[in-house]
């Protein structure tokens, strides 16, 4: 997870609309907006993901952010939070189990195959390639969120 917060010149409300007006007509994101009671706005969005096949291809990240009023005068608080999607982590953790499962398997002496081993460790390695892939790819969506955002809010 990322964290990302930064003050801009204008009110919560003003920043809501103008983030609502741009995101709500974007084909394909999905984008929620909650007025709390505490005076803050709480928002959520992310891609809309149909297929698990779509993670290799499409934006993966959940943003959260709140806008809240600070003691200035005409000042709000833009707190964001970057985050991986679930799949992603169940796919990485997936192939990282299973191929350690693999590898005790031949340690604990349950199998001597050589295929077993070799099968161990290419499901282990396929792991730990795609968490290098999916770390590299969250980057960039980050930043291309960060991208979207800051045009949306004029910073």
């Amino acid at each position: 997870m990322k964290k990302w917060n930064l003050k801009v010149k204008s009110n919560p409300q003003e920043i809501s609309q103008n983030l609502e007006s741009a995101l709500k007509s974007v084909d394909g994101l999905v984008f929620n907006m909650n007025h709390d009671k505490k005076k803050s706005i709480k928002f959520k969005m992310r891609k809309r993901i149909q297929y698990a096949w779509y993670l290799i291809y499409i934006n993966s990240i959940i943003v959260n952010g709140k806008l809240s009023k600070t003691d200035v005068e005409n000042e709000t608080d833009v707190k964001i939070l970057f985050s991986q999607h679930f799949l992603w982590k169940l796919v990485i953790f997936t192939h990282i189990l299973l191929g350690l499962g693999f590898l005790i398997t031949i340690i604990s002496g349950k199998s001597s195959s050589t295929s077993t081993y070799l099968l161990g460790a290419g499901i282990l390695a396929l792991g730990v390639l795609l968490w290098i892939m999916v770390q590299k790819k969250y980057e960039k969506n980050v930043q291309e969120y960060k991208t979207l955002i800051s045009k949306i809010l004029e910073i």
